[in-house]
């Protein structure tokens, strides 16, 4: 007896393997832009400095570009793993800041402390540096499927504040660029899907 293609299962697999197949082309694409938007970055350490920017998102043309702002008193702290312009692990300290009467306000990483629980006397002060953005600490399925979220401009400071040493400036390097291993990943799953689909089929049609 020769048993017939089944329909449905074929249909459901094809389909499948279509989405991982537009998936692997849309990292293809976001590759595109990633390196445009590397470039930008590059481009803009050199730069002369720019006004910094009241609110967020930070826009590519200005991030990682010199700035400063005048930090009217701190109304919060934050503290995160940082490492220091030679390289030396420790903690960050970034400044919320109030920037006028109203609005966002924003954040500058002050430096690098050997501890997480200093206390700093910074009350605020004229601070330059790099433009950047506030750090954002969701987990990988809340930035995707979670709510949109506008990060905050923030400032890495070029010189230590309050006793604290020196952040290390932001680098391209730093920035991932992971789209075309993304990309690979999802061609392999097709293939495998596939794969694995066609030699079940394949023995499933073989006479009894």
């Amino acid at each position: 007896m020769i048993r017939r293609l089944p329909v449905l299962p074929t249909i459901i697999v094809l389909l499948a393997v279509a989405a991982m197949i537009g998936l692997g082309l849309w990292q293809l694409q976001r590759r595109d832009q990633k390196d445009a938007a590397i470039a930008t970055l590059s481009a803009n350490l050199t730069r002369p400095p720019t006004s910094f920017p009241r609110m967020g998102p930070v826009s590519g043309d200005v991030l990682f570009r010199r700035s400063s702002f005048h930090c009217l008193r701190v109304t919060g702290w934050q503290t995160q793993a940082g490492r220091t312009a030679d390289g030396q692990s420790g903690f960050a300290y970034i400044a919320q800041c109030a920037t006028g009467a109203e609005g966002p306000g924003a954040f500058v990483l002050l430096g690098i402390g050997n501890r997480p629980d200093m206390k700093l006397r910074w009350t605020g002060g004229t601070v330059s540096g790099w433009i950047t953005q506030e750090p954002d600490h969701r987990s990988l399925i809340a930035r995707l499927v979670g709510p949109h979220v506008v990060l905050r401009p923030m400032l890495i400071a070029a010189q230590g504040q309050g006793g604290l040493t020196a952040s290390a400036p932001p680098k391209v390097d730093d920035v991932p660029n992971n789209h075309l291993a993304y990309a690979v990943q999802w061609f392999l799953f097709a293939a495998v899907a596939l794969g694995v689909y066609g030699i079940a089929v394949w023995r499933r049609l073989q006479p009894k």
